[in-house]
């Protein structure tokens, strides 16, 4: 069965439009829909694979060192879409402590809930209620516990009895995905699209967009429902709602590979490497030349610090053409570091620094890894490219000061310093190294 383009383009273009405003890592679950689709329907390949991106927002445009909550914010962000959550949980604890509000409050929260930390959950429920936050977006996150404990009658009478508001109809909207009540599922999310909560609106456009693949295919089992609303639950941070429902999918059809994939990515995200590597031992046995598969096998062995394994598996990904690449230089670097191999981190940290979009924190970690290896030279040039490529950061001048220091070369130095402080007057890192060059 051969989809129209009128209808599929912009079921896909949808598709990658949607993801939570603090939403997933950018480069997960690279499971594609068509794979979903053919995998019950038998229909031909239609197009090539549609990346499964989940859209995440972190904002690039520069920060005063002075609001250290706001950096600490941004680090929080970059480390969410890694799926590095601890760290993020940290960072965001971090932004809270230094009196980032209710922003860095509702971000700990979400980590928390990602995190399964209940107790930490608890004491940021009440700052957020002490801190001024609206009454329904706190009552959302304690009907999500509910949810997530299985405490459905409780979280039905609590939503029932709610004011009419968006973060209402969402709840009500995953308490009937869960209950299988698609129709009335289907409403509710309707109504939240149509609210005024931005982020609730995008949530809700992705879960209804996987209606819509469904009802492409009206042959289809309901176990393809099942897998593409849980693939959906995942893609806006609601892992632990999927899981079940993926359950259900593996324990029915085991060779069902996207169910797997989907299942092992949220093991992932919600920190059960174990149970992550077991489901993606299933796919990767049903197809062991897909890059996504390899990506995430390589997450779950890093996880389990199997850090041998997860260079292999990361090389495999990135033979086989997983995107982004630089993804996956990145954390052949972090692994090989952990795994006491530096000469082979530095490779990589070089062939990042190498790419025309290179960010500064490729820099530094090529500069400091460089400088571990007593290559000061070296050092000093990759900072050199990093101020080129970064003309108005701070910090890659910050960088050329240090690398700069470790080479004896004091004037180019100063003058590095100088210019990092000409660009943030307040960069203690670079004011601390020029005093001492004083």
């Amino acid at each position: 069965m051969k989809i129209p383009a009128r209808v599929l383009v912009p079921v896909l273009l949808a598709l990658l439009c949607a993801g939570s405003l603090v939403g997933f890592l950018w480069w997960q679950l690279s499971s594609s829909s068509h794979a979903l689709l053919r995998q019950e329907a038998n229909t031909p390949d239609a197009s090539t694979d549609l990346a499964f991106t989940g859209s995440t927002i972190v904002d690039t445009t520069p920060i005063d060192s002075r609001d250290q909550a706001l950096l600490k914010l941004r680090e929080g962000d970059l480390l969410a879409v890694r799926g590095e959550w601890a760290d993020a949980e940290t960072a965001y604890g971090e932004a809270v402590k230094l009196e980032g509000g209710l922003p860095a409050l509702r971000k700990l929260a979400l980590a928390q809930l990602q995190r399964r930390n209940m107790s930490g959950l608890q004491e940021t429920i009440r700052s957020l209620k002490a801190a001024g936050a609206r009454p329904e977006d706190v009552a959302l996150i304690e009907n999500i516990v509910l949810l997530r404990t299985g405490e459905l009658t409780t979280a039905r009478r609590r939503l029932e009895e709610a004011e009419d508001t968006p973060q209402k109809h969402y709840g009500l909207a995953l308490l009937n995905i869960i209950e299988g009540s698609h129709d009335q599922a289907k409403q509710e999310l309707t109504l939240v699209t149509q609210g005024w909560e931005p982020v609730l609106r995008t949530n809700a456009r992705t879960l209804l967009a996987a209606y819509d693949q469904f009802a492409l295919f009206p042959e289809s089992s309901d176990l393809h429902l099942t897998t593409l609303l849980a693939r959906a639950l995942a893609q806006v941070q609601e892992c632990e709602l999927a899981l079940p429902l993926l359950a259900q999918v593996t324990t029915q059809k085991e060779d069902y590979r996207d169910a797997w994939i989907v299942q092992g990515y949220c093991e992932l995200a919600t920190e059960r490497p174990q149970q992550a590597l077991t489901s993606l031992e299933h796919a990767y046995n049903l197809n062991p030349e897909k890059p996504e598969i390899q990506y995430f096998l390589a997450r779950a062995h890093a996880a389990l610090n199997e850090h041998d394994n997860a260079i292999t598996f990361l090389e495999y990904a990135l033979q086989n053409g997983f995107e982004p690449k630089d993804e996956l230089r990145r954390l052949i670097a972090v692994e090989s570091l952990k795994k006491g191999d530096t000469a082979a981190a530095l490779a990589q940290y070089k062939l990042l620094a190498n790419e025309p979009g290179a960010a500064i924190e490729t820099f530094e970690g090529a500069v400091s890894t460089a400088l571990s290896l007593d290559r000061k030279e070296e050092a000093f040039t990759l900072a050199t490219l990093a101020t080129t490529r970064l003309p108005e950061t701070a910090r890659a001048f910050d960088l050329l000061g240090m690398a700069a220091i470790a080479a004896g070369k004091k004037e180019d130095a100063r003058a590095a310093l100088t210019k990092a402080l000409q660009l943030d007057p307040y960069l203690m890192s670079a004011k601390d190294r020029l005093d001492k060059l004083k």
